[in-house]
């Protein structure tokens, strides 16, 4: 039997099983196989197997007339990039879409389209640097965020700047950051002005790529040589003091590799933030127009939770980068911790009878470094700046009385243990014990 005698569901099922690749070779047999080729519903298989597309479209959005010619103009716009490479970064950007779809659509619209090549290489010839390749593709899908950094006070929010940024923030006290991408136009000019007085961020080949929109700085740089991204201390100005945001191992520049191993650390940065936003670790926070994503861990093992007689507790910590101080031999590294108090929907049940609400009355916690207890917390109602908050029942996107203290340890680790915290309602205490891991310091 030849292959003009093969029915055509079977040749339906053959093509089924070939890689693109193959279907273009198989379609310059003959008309018969070009027309099987050229079959929407095959492109369409393709098309949301490889792009995870479920509409004809172009890399900007634009709709196309059918999936075959969506998927060409794909393979066209990124002939210059691995292609493994460019589907595990729009695997990417579709996690954080979908997120900020579904929960942030005000920071969705901030997102600009992707940059061209033309823009990419403006950046990379006025800074005199040459971007990693998942660097360029990260910008080929998104050109940053539209974000106004304000300088002055916001009188609909009482606040400076925009909470909108992607990448999130955190508050306690006066120190307000909300991180977001710079667009490529941002990256070349704010570079440009800080690289005059850091010269060593021209010699290394840094850019700065997102920054907080915030009063408080907080700024990340990549290093273009080695992949690393790295976000500034409080001695950036006067000892060029930098952490790294990913452990520097996990970047792989080498292009004679596999492509699917290529990562820089801005892509691994994002992946594992969209992945924290998908699963929960990080929610949004606040209501109206003060929403954002708050970066203090919501879920275990980064988070303890406890509940007793309808009190939820929870506590966690992360490290402030911005405020670490590499040259302080006794207290190098700042931490915040975080206290959620929340009731649950049956409300505060003590001996049978159910309060609406309850009030902290002492609490008493024990934090650790390395095993050394370096603070014993143990009196009344007064957390940080805050005291005897009220906790209500849970609401959407407002359900918990948040107390946000900070300490400052020598250590990387910080160890947090609840060991009793009493609340008030109509003369009742409430006890529990909790358990937060180490912080993590790259966020």
């Amino acid at each position: 039997m030849d292959l003009e005698s093969v029915g055509g569901l079977a040749l339906q099922m053959i093509m089924e099983k070939l890689n693109p690749e193959d279907i273009a070779r198989v379609s310059c047999v003959n008309n018969r196989f070009r027309s099987f080729t050229s079959d929407n519903t095959l492109w369409f298989k393709i098309c949301s197997n490889e792009l995870h597309l479920t509409q004809p479209l172009d890399h900007l959005g634009n709709p196309l007339p059918s999936f075959k010619e969506a998927y060409g103009t794909w393979r066209e716009a990124f002939v210059m990039y691995p292609w493994s490479l460019v589907k595990r970064v729009k695997r990417c950007w579709d996690r954080i879409n979908d997120w900020l779809t579904n929960h942030f659509p005000e920071a969705k619209s901030t997102l600009c389209k992707g940059a061209s090549e033309a823009e990419i290489q403006e950046l990379e010839d006025l800074l005199n640097v040459k971007l990693p390749l998942p660097t360029r593709l990260i910008y080929r899908f998104h050109n940053g965020q539209e974000i106004s950094r304000l300088d002055h006070l916001d009188p609909d929010t009482n606040t400076f700047g925009s909470s909108l940024g992607i990448i999130g923030g955190y508050t306690f006290y006066d120190h307000l950051v909300n991180v977001y991408l710079l667009p490529i136009s941002q990256v070349i000019l704010q570079t440009q002005q800080i690289a005059h007085i850091l010269e060593f961020l021209r010699r290394s080949k840094c850019v700065l790529v997102a920054a907080s929109s915030m009063y408080t700085e907080k700024l990340f740089f990549l290093n273009c040589t080695n992949g690393q991204l790295y976000v500034g201390t409080r001695n950036l100005l006067s000892h060029r003091d930098m952490i790294p945001s990913v452990p520097i191992n996990l970047v792989n520049l080498n292009r004679e590799l596999d492509s699917e191993q290529i990562q820089d650390a801005m892509l691994l940065w994002l992946e594992e933030h969209g992945r924290r936003l998908q699963c929960g670790d990080i929610k949004l926070h606040g209501e109206g127009d003060d929403k954002s994503i708050n970066l203090f861990p919501e879920k275990s093992p980064l988070c303890s939770t406890a509940v007793t007689n309808g009190v939820q507790v929870r506590a966690s910590a992360m490290v402030i980068p911005e405020l670490v101080d590499l040259q302080d031999d006794l207290e190098k590294y700042v931490f915040a911790y975080s206290i959620r108090l929340s009731l649950q929907p049956q409300g505060c049940v003590i001996n049978g009878m159910s309060h609406s609400s309850c009030q902290l009355y002492r609490r008493r916690w024990i934090i650790r470094a390395n095993d050394i207890v370096v603070a014993d917390v143990n009196g009344e109602a007064v957390i940080g700046r805050t005291s005897l908050p009220q906790v209500q029942p849970c609401k959407p996107h407002k359900c918990c009385t948040d107390l946000v203290v900070l300490v400052s340890r020598k250590s990387e680790g910080l160890l947090f243990v609840v060991l009793e915290v009493r609340l008030r309602a109509y003369k009742f205490y409430k006890k529990t014990g909790l358990i937060l891991p180490n912080a993590s310091i790259c966020s």
